[in-house]
């Protein structure tokens, strides 16, 4: 598989997606009903890189939470486009794979179309693959769909030269102390290994045993408190969602893009001025 040689630095990264790229379950300090999550964190490494080569660098991400992948290779990628990125990561399909029928063959016809496009303007093209499910209880259901999509991923990836972030690989992430309570986003310390797992990804080197080393061994809550933690989270997360299916509605109707323009990153204790992000 060809990737972005390992010297490549972006100066214009557009991030598009569904609420894994929105970063939900890793609060914003800053700002109430905001995350950060692994693209947010991704721009921050890629904005350090920039910097050693005395060039500027921008970032907007367009995913919203809910959002299928007909709106992610649609109305964000024509905007993303419109930016002239010179990385676009693109991550969807996940919403697709929750509902009861799915056409897999047909989501990676659409999203071949997508890299075309991208890469028809120069741009560089991160994808991701869904994660493992062998262990995720009532989603263990989903490994099928999840391998078949994975495959289809990495076949695209190669004849385009694409990057590969492969969650599937991840073992880290069988951790289930890496996702929050509703058992289908990351925590705070999931998206910042992602976020290194993209780097690594992108052809630039990392601590692999930062973000891949699993976490300390914990044992697991017995069956009483398991049986607790299912009913609450059936309560809390579960019946909203088959809710919200039964109505037709989704999480992210109404809400727009966190980051809908191009905008500078930085670290607070090391901000950059006088930069201006350079034409196309």
């Amino acid at each position: 598989m060809t990737t972005p040689p390992t010297d490549r630095v972006w100066c214009r990264y557009v991030a598009i997606g569904d609420s894994f790229t929105e970063g939900l379950s890793d609060p914003d300090p800053d700002h109430d009903d905001a995350f950060v999550g692994w693209a947010d964190r991704l721009a921050g490494h890629l904005d350090a890189l920039a910097d050693r080569e005395h060039l500027p660098f921008g970032y907007a991400n367009l995913a919203v939470r809910g959002r299928t992948l007909a709106d992610v290779v649609g109305p964000q990628l024509d905007a993303a486009l419109a930016m002239s990125p010179d990385l676009v990561s693109m991550v969807g399909g996940g919403n697709d794979l929750l509902r009861p029928s799915v056409d897999l063959d047909g989501l990676a016809a659409r999203l071949e179309e997508a890299v075309v496009r991208i890469r028809a303007t120069g741009a560089d093209v991160l994808l991701a693959t869904p994660t493992d499910t062998r262990a995720a209880g009532l989603f263990k259901a989903l490994r099928g769909r999840h391998a078949v999509h994975s495959a289809n991923l990495f076949t695209i990836a190669q004849r385009h030269g694409c990057a590969v972030l492969n969650l599937w690989g991840m073992t880290a992430l069988q951790d289930w102390r890496m996702w929050s309570e509703d058992r289908i986003h990351l925590t705070t310390e999931g998206h910042r290994r992602v976020a290194l797992a993209a780097l690594t990804a992108l052809g630039h080197e990392t601590d692999d045993g930062d973000w891949s080393a699993p976490l300390p061994p914990q044992a697991r809550p017995g069956r009483s408190e398991a049986l607790r933690g299912h009913a609450a989270w059936a309560r809390t997360h579960a019946g909203p969602w088959v809710e919200r299916r039964v109505r037709g509605t989704s999480s992210g109707d109404g809400r727009e893009p966190k980051r809908p323009t191009l905008e500078y990153v930085r670290d607070p204790d090391e901000r950059r001025t006088d930069q201006t992000l350079p034409d196309g």
